[in-house]
């Protein structure tokens, strides 16, 4: 029988006590425990990202070594104003809990408006979730500049949050 390890696969023979590794030695288990009500549930955050602002404050967090969760999948688009609202559904419709759009600051985008033009999108994305029944929560509209990887850092880690306590999206199939 053969177990998986992330990329390393490992033969361990059948008829082994679970607790036990292939080294023989018992696993322990570096988790604390759970609260009452807690669950395993992590999140899939979806993260389009502007080119000129957003993506390179993602790389200015990576290489400051700032943590973020690593459940968040970026896309780099070249302007938020290119990202289609049915972007998002799609992703939503797929099973992504949350989508995050991350954009240059108002006044200044390299495409002159848009950044402006998402942020119409956006608020009238967030009355159509709520007319479909899903939470407009699952979606947020930061903006953070390539100087700005604390704010890019922040706004996902309270993205993430967020959806763990809205919890998993309905359309999810695991």
């Amino acid at each position: 029988m053969l177990l998986r390890f992330g990329r390393i696969r490992t033969a361990m023979p059948t008829g082994v006590p679970k607790s036990l590794t292939a080294a023989g030695h018992k696993a322990t288990s570096t988790q604390r425990p759970k609260a009452k009500g807690e669950t395993d549930f992590e999140p899939r955050v979806l993260a389009f990202c502007c080119n000129w602002c957003s993506y390179a404050g993602a790389d200015l967090a990576g290489t400051s070594r700032r943590q973020m969760p690593p459940n968040v999948r970026i896309i780099r688009v070249n302007c938020t104003g290119r990202v289609d609202p049915a972007f998002i559904l799609d992703a939503l419709s797929q099973g992504a809990d949350g989508v995050l759009i991350s954009g240059c600051h108002p006044g200044d985008c390299h495409y002159t408006s848009g950044n402006l033009k998402m942020k119409s999108r956006f608020v009238l994305l967030q009355k159509t979730l709520e007319e479909a029944g899903i939470e407009p929560d699952r979606i947020h509209l930061q903006w953070a500049s390539a100087a700005e990887g604390d704010v890019f850092t922040e706004g996902i880690t309270s993205m993430v949050e967020r959806i763990k306590a809205l919890g998993p999206n309905p359309a999810r199939k695991d």
